[in-house]
């Protein structure tokens, strides 16, 4: 149930609830017989009962809502901080690549093609990005793998990330 549900539903109980009161006041004074009055009231507090209820689970769903909301903004922060810090180590990694790159002799449709599969694209996704058809995407990733002695993208990956991923040492 949305918030202008909510509020409507509220608006009707509560109107419920001051029709009941304003009707057993009357009756009161017309000595309506006490099994009536009672039907009245129960309807009242029942009226009463909804009305807590929605307010109790609406105020509940706002500070969830702004729970929610503060760990989003931490955890963005928290990501920023990491992409700062980081930041230095992979400009660092991003030379190192493209050195290596050069070094196999890539030209600069190979290296882009190989920081791509880096990437994790797929020959087609490449194809795309790079405004090609994924026959030319196929054949420069052949040549990538020609030039640089390695036997495909895991090996590819591997060259680069492996030692990045090495396990802490217990400390």
């Amino acid at each position: 149930m949305n918030q202008k549900e909510r509020a409507v539903l509220i608006a009707v109980l509560a109107t419920v609830t001051l029709m009941v009161a304003v009707d057993l006041a009357t009756d009161s004074q017309e000595g309506v017989a006490l099994w009536h009055v009672l039907i009245e009231g129960g309807a009242g507090l029942a009226a009463l009962f909804g009305i807590f209820f929605l307010m109790k689970d609406s105020f509940n769903l706002q500070h969830k809502l702004s729970d929610s909301l503060n760990e989003n903004a931490r955890l963005k922060s928290e990501a920023q901080e990491w992409k700062q810090e980081a930041r230095k180590y992979i400009e660092g990694l991003s030379h190192s690549i493209d050195l290596q790159l050069s070094k196999w002799n890539l030209s600069l449709a190979e290296k882009e093609v190989a920081l791509l599969l880096l990437k994790g694209l797929s020959l087609k996704e490449i194809a795309e990005v790079r405004g090609t058809s994924e026959k030319t995407a196929r054949a420069q990733s052949i040549a990538i793998y020609s030039k640089s002695g390695l036997a495909g993208r895991s090996e590819l990956a591997a060259f680069f990330l492996e030692d990045l991923l090495q396990p802490q040492a217990a400390e």
